[in-house]
């Protein structure tokens, strides 16, 4: 065997310990550029803290009061994604708001259940953000709960920011909070909102005064990203952006009626017929 295939396989046998040599080499490098020991770790997080304290324009700390309205049937995603957003927002309190007094486990209409934080008896009376996720029938059955409602009118009238996500801006709806208000919902409820006042936009997020309406689901996202930009500044939005990776590029472009085929699209839209047809009834008893 020549010198040369004898260094080739010589090379090929340490492979793996090359490797971790290397791992090892960046993260004796990593250690370095965050600090050598945990002392040093904290002192850089320390500085960068007030480096972001002194940044132009991030209000940095606030005492918001934020109540999310929890009931079961909701789609958990339109909590769950503005609830890690205005968890990040130092400073604020966020209550996941129950109508029940025991504070039972809220079970979503996807199969997994949050265990809510505050009672509606308990509940701030004056909110700098209130906010309603969506559902299909779990939503019917809060628009046709007055103890709801009535509840969600009362703090509605006073929150700084009236919020909703998905199906919830018709909740929002038949509490009053949207007459000639302009908003968004999901794309199969859209138009819906004209039962109550609104005019329909079709936009990921609406804001009409202090009213800001997400559409469905996913868009929870972008709703609270423009709500945080609008109480704390863009930087600190593009700072919590960034701590939540959030830079979406979907596989498919199929995520609206606009963009999918329309065969696939109009089977979609009429397998939501029950549920239009009972939000729709919904919004009719409540007038009358």
């Amino acid at each position: 065997m020549d010198t040369t295939r004898r260094n080739i396989l010589g090379l090929a046998g340490l492979a793996p310990f090359v490797t971790l040599a290397t791992c090892m080499q960046r993260a004796e490098a990593e250690a370095y550029r965050f600090g050598s020991s945990e002392d040093e770790a904290y002192q850089m997080a320390y500085k960068a803290h007030e480096d972001l304290m002194a940044y132009p324009g991030l209000n940095m700390h606030g005492a918001e009061e934020i109540a999310m309205i929890c009931y079961n049937g909701m789609t958990m995603l339109d909590l769950v994604g503005p609830q890690y957003f205005f968890a990040s927002m130092m400073g604020a309190k966020v209550h996941l708001v129950s109508s029940d007094p025991d504070l039972k486990p809220i079970m979503g209409d996807t199969g997994f259940a949050i265990v809510p934080t505050l009672s509606t008896t308990d509940c701030p009376a004056d909110l700098d953000i209130l906010f309603v996720p969506g559902g299909t029938m779990g939503t019917v059955r809060v628009m046709e709960d007055s103890t709801w409602i009535d509840f969600i009118a009362d703090r509605g009238a006073r929150a700084k920011h009236v919020t909703s996500v998905c199906t919830g801006s018709l909740i929002l709806g038949q509490a009053g909070l949207l007459d000639s208000k302009r908003a968004t919902s999901h794309w199969a409820t859209r138009h819906l909102l004209a039962e109550f006042g609104a005019t329909e936009v079709n936009a990921r997020v609406v804001q009409d005064g202090n009213v800001t309406t997400g559409a469905g689901v996913s868009a929870g996202l972008d709703f609270a990203l423009a709500l945080l930009k609008q109480i704390r500044g863009e930087p600190y939005a593009k700072a919590i952006q960034l701590q939540a990776e959030y830079a979406p590029e979907p596989p498919l472009q199929a995520g609206t009626p606009e963009t999918i085929d329309p065969a696939l699209g109009q089977a979609m839209h009429e397998m939501f017929a029950t549920a239009l047809f009972a939000m729709k009834e919904a919004s009719e008893k409540r007038r009358t």
